[in-house]
């Protein structure tokens, strides 16, 4: 935020409503009692809208719109403003019993409202009988009154945007009712427990009414801006070049085999087919010196055991 604590205080926000209107659920919000008026703590109020503030940007990057609510007198000229300035729908004159909750109505009416204009503004309307003509054009001037702001109205809302959540209580029960965050300018005689994004301050001064608005203007335009930064950045960033995977022929570096293999075993492109093992047939036959060696000791023990056995036959002859 590009305000301070001094800039709140300087536009008046600390200056709640008698002390004999106020709300009780209002007093963590109340620094003291001056003169029979509620003084806020700014402090808390600088905290709460830098809360606000970024809820503001949360409902906006993900698509969604504010409706804007503030048909008190202070409050209609600001909200214009905010709106034209980004495009979000809006309430200044009444606000609509079932805007929310029944939509679907409000939105048959916004569709008749939107017919209507289209025929003003081809000629149309001029073309028909001067009774029936005069009927639409009554009929439009009540509409104009009603939605006159509500135009852009996409479906229901991400969010409500209400200045003096006291004076415009149906509108704060319908969003609750459809669990629609409430972001809201809280005076001391509201009931700040019923909004999911209360900002305490004074909600009767068109100048304390402005610089939170600007607050919620710079909010959405933070995130608007950010959106067209994006493309602007993706332009910047050089392609990478991907090299290709395969390798040419002539390129392709010599490699010998160790004995025993052959290509097709390096080759990944093949199905590999598993060869039956050959049973060699084939006798070994070993060297005689080798035969000799092994069994000389053998013939050495039976050549003992006859010399034995000749000398014990010698004895017995004797």
């Amino acid at each position: 935020m590009n305000i301070t604590v001094k800039d709140l205080l300087d536009a008046g926000v600390h200056f709640g409503h008698q002390v004999r209107r106020w709300n009780p659920k209002s007093k963590p919000y109340v620094y003291d009692n001056r003169h029979g008026i509620s003084i806020i703590d700014l402090e808390k109020t600088y905290d709460l809208l830098e809360k606000a503030a970024v809820a503001v940007e949360e409902v906006v990057s993900n698509g969604k719109q504010i409706l804007l609510v503030g048909t008190k007198r202070q409050a209609q000229e600001p909200i214009r403003e905010l709106a034209g300035a980004t495009n979000m729908p809006f309430c200044v004159n009444r606000w609509m019993g079932g805007c929310l909750t029944n939509h679907e109505t409000v939105a048959t009416s916004l569709a008749k409202y939107k017919k209507f204009l289209k025929m003003e503004d081809d000629g149309s309307l001029d073309k028909l009988p001067g009774k029936e003509g005069a009927a639409i054009k009554r009929q439009m001037s009540r509409m104009k009154r009603n939605f006159e702001g509500m135009l852009n109205l996409q479906g229901i809302p991400g969010a409500l945007f209400v200045i003096d959540s006291h004076n415009e209580a149906i509108a704060i029960a319908e969003a609750n009712r459809l669990k629609i965050p409430v972001i809201a300018l809280v005076d001391s005689n509201s009931d700040p427990s019923l909004i999911n994004h209360p900002i305490p301050g004074n909600d009767d001064s068109t100048k304390s009414i402005r610089i939170i608005v600007d607050v919620i203007l710079e909010a959405i335009q933070a995130v608007s801006s950010r959106r067209v930064e994006a493309p602007t950045r993706r332009k910047d960033i050089t392609p990478v070049t991907h090299e290709p995977d395969f390798i040419d022929q002539e390129d392709e570096p010599e490699v010998t085999l160790p004995e025993g293999y052959e290509e097709t075993d390096f080759d990944d492109r093949r199905p590999r087919v598993e060869e039956t093992p050959q049973v060699d047939d084939t006798v070994v036959v070993k060297p005689a010196t080798e035969s000799k060696e092994s069994e000389s000791p053998k013939t050495e023990e039976i050549e003992k055991k006859e010399e034995v056995s000749s000398e014990e036959t010698e004895k017995k002859d004797s």
